[in-house]
């Protein structure tokens, strides 16, 4: 049975992804949380970690927003209810959280964005709100009650006096208490209100999307860098207009044909899809060892056991070129063009955080695809562990 219950993931994909929420009761039975309240009180006082506090009243003002780093004195003087601790990224710290995302790779690669961690004690939450992602609220740790509402967007009043977007007009259409192993769905848009009925943690796996500003900025960018766009419009044959004002639709058709003629190889728009959707989404997630390795070095730690493991901030996708024009892989927004036989990798090492070894050692008998693997290892993208599963001290 998979995470989604008795759910089948042909039914949730048709029936509920980004249509309507879904409550899965013992998803994770057993669960035990990635990491301690303490453990993530920790991380919020670390300068690289995005930590949030969020107090449902403070001098009087609703939903009042503290950002991190915090300092331990500071965190151990809250109050014993009605404020809630948020850290972002939280699988980028803890290998332990990084691995529940592989629970969700029904779901495209570059749609998985993140987990972040929300601790409260009693009445603490984040208020009513929505998002505009698909997110599932995993819950750890105690118990929290979640309301349901409609569907809200940006003309949706809003409550005043606070810097979060809270929601002035929130009506509950369902209501549940999750307990530990319990998982919430909530498509994008659909306002709902967490409120922890005791000390509880509650994971949220997010996923992302680039809206369609996103898409024509960051393709035009990436468009204008090529030299057959380096020449300036040209008229040599004017007609003579009735009036010097007037913009002529054979003008206007022009520049569509130059948009149209940029845009038709495949190739541009996946090379800029790809990078975008793999970069990753904090500085210092991803970083080089501090030793560089070679192919030997690396050939011989994996011989001897140690498997490979994706940076528990990396992200890794492929895209098929039609006609046979090979495949290219794009590991933490780097790109990397395959031919032949050599495609096959693209699908090993894109498969999940743990490679099939057996497999991907097959293909590293060749030197070229052998320094496509120590270029990821040496930009950070890929770590050897050792047979107790922790990263190699050589990496």
């Amino acid at each position: 049975m998979s995470v989604l219950g008795e759910t089948s993931i042909e039914r949730f994909l048709s029936d509920y992804w980004q249509k309507k929420p879904l409550i899965i009761r013992n998803a994770f039975p057993g669960i035990e949380s990635p990491v301690s309240v303490d453990e993530l009180a920790g991380l919020a006082c670390e300068e690289a970690v995005e930590s949030r506090l969020v107090f449902e009243t403070e001098n009087d003002k609703p939903w009042q927003l503290h950002n991190g780093p915090f300092e331990e004195t500071y965190l151990q003087s809250l109050p014993d209810r009605d404020w809630t601790l948020l850290v972002q990224g939280l699988d980028h710290w803890v290998p332990e959280a990084a691995e529940l995302l592989e629970h969700f790779r029904f779901v495209p690669n570059w749609r998985l964005d993140d987990i972040m961690a929300s601790f409260a004690p009693v009445g603490g939450s984040v208020g009513p709100h929505f998002d505009r992602y698909d997110v599932f609220l995993l819950q750890t740790i105690g118990q929290r009650r979640w309301k349901i509402g409609g569907v809200h967007d940006n003309t949706s009043p809003r409550v005043e006096g606070t810097p979060l977007h809270i929601l002035a007009d929130f009506e509950t259409q369902e209501e549940a208490v999750l307990n530990p192993g319990d998982m919430l769905y909530l498509p994008p848009g659909v306002a709902h209100w967490g409120i922890a009925e005791d000390d509880c943690m509650t994971l949220s796996i997010g996923f992302r999307t680039p809206s369609h500003a996103d898409v024509v900025t960051g393709v035009a960018d990436s468009v204008a860098d090529s030299p057959a766009l380096d020449r300036q419009l040209e008229d040599p044959a004017p007609a003579l207009q009735d009036n010097p004002g007037r913009i002529s639709d054979s003008q206007i058709k022009e520049l569509q044909s130059i948009l149209e003629k940029a845009l038709q190889n495949p190739d541009t728009i996946a090379s800029w899809f790809g990078q975008a959707m793999t970069e990753p989404s904090h500085e210092g997630i991803v970083e080089p060892p501090e030793d560089p390795m070679d192919a030997t070095t690396l050939q011989e730690l994996v011989a001897e056991g140690n498997p490979l493991v994706w940076n528990e901030g990396s992200r890794f996708s492929f895209y098929d070129l039609p006609d046979d024009g090979g495949r290219l892989l794009f590991v933490d927004g780097q790109r990397f063009r395959l031919t032949g036989n050599a495609t096959g990798i693209a699908a090993v090492l894109c498969a999940g955080r743990h490679p099939d070894m057996g497999a991907l050692t097959d293909y590293m008998r060749e030197s070229a695809l052998a320094d496509l693997v120590v270029s990821l290892v040496n930009q950070g993208s890929l770590y050897p562990e050792d047979d107790e599963g922790e990263e190699d001290d050589e990496a």
